[in-house]
């Protein structure tokens, strides 16, 4: 299959291109900066998805993945830049899945103000994607992760105290890893066929943990 996926210079976006192309699909990853993977299967291409996308014919799985934390363009970035892309590649024919990458801020309203207001809008836009490709008979989801270890949480992960008060509020006391995330999007986007239109929060129980005091 074709598969599109956006920022995969590092973390999650890597490791979904890893996945992929080792299961012997076509892969065309999007980022704003080169990477090192190399692949047979694999096309990196130097793409700002708040500017102008590439003409691309025929893709069967987009995956939403690339965004920013903070700062300036946060909206531009993770939300009216995943609608573009989509609306440009998801609506065709030859569309099977859309997988957006979300995150357990758009149910919590945890982390950076714009950015929980960005990923909240994502899970609501999937939820109209899904809407208007079931007349192709794809799906459309998301996925919420909580913490996961990534270049985007060195900070938190290169100091111990501050990464043992960060697992200390899951469950589970751990956090997810890109490959983690990277399996369960390979089996929403391949693998399924009649999930549609849901959210899936994988945080360690961090939103579910609570102290009972009676």
């Amino acid at each position: 299959m074709r598969i599109l996926i956006t920022g995969t210079s590092q973390g999650i976006g890597l490791a979904c291109a890893r996945k992929y192309a080792s299961m012997g699909h076509e892969v065309i990853g999007f980022d704003i900066q080169d990477t090192d993977f190399k692949a047979s299967y694999y096309t990196h291409m130097i793409v700002d998805i708040t500017s102008e996308l590439p003409d691309i014919d025929n893709v069967e799985v987009l995956i939403n993945n690339a965004g920013i934390q903070d700062g300036p363009g946060v909206i531009d970035t993770n939300l009216k830049a995943t609608i573009a892309v989509t609306e440009k590649y998801a609506f065709t024919n030859s569309i099977h899945s859309v997988l957006f990458m979300a995150s357990s801020s758009a149910s919590n309203g945890a982390e950076f103000p714009e950015y929980a207001a960005s990923k909240g809008g994502v899970v609501t836009y999937m939820k109209n994607t899904a809407l208007r490709l079931a007349k192709y008979g794809a799906t459309s989801n998301s996925i919420s992760a909580g913490g996961v270890y990534t270049p985007l949480n060195s900070h938190i992960m290169d100091d111990p105290d501050l990464m043992e008060q960060c697992l200390n509020e899951t469950l589970l006391h751990r956090w997810a890893s890109a490959d983690e995330i990277a399996e369960l999007a390979y089996y929403l986007t391949n693998v399924n066929q009649s999930m549609t239109g849901q959210d899936l929060l994988i945080d360690n129980g961090e939103q579910l943990k609570s102290n009972f005091i009676w």
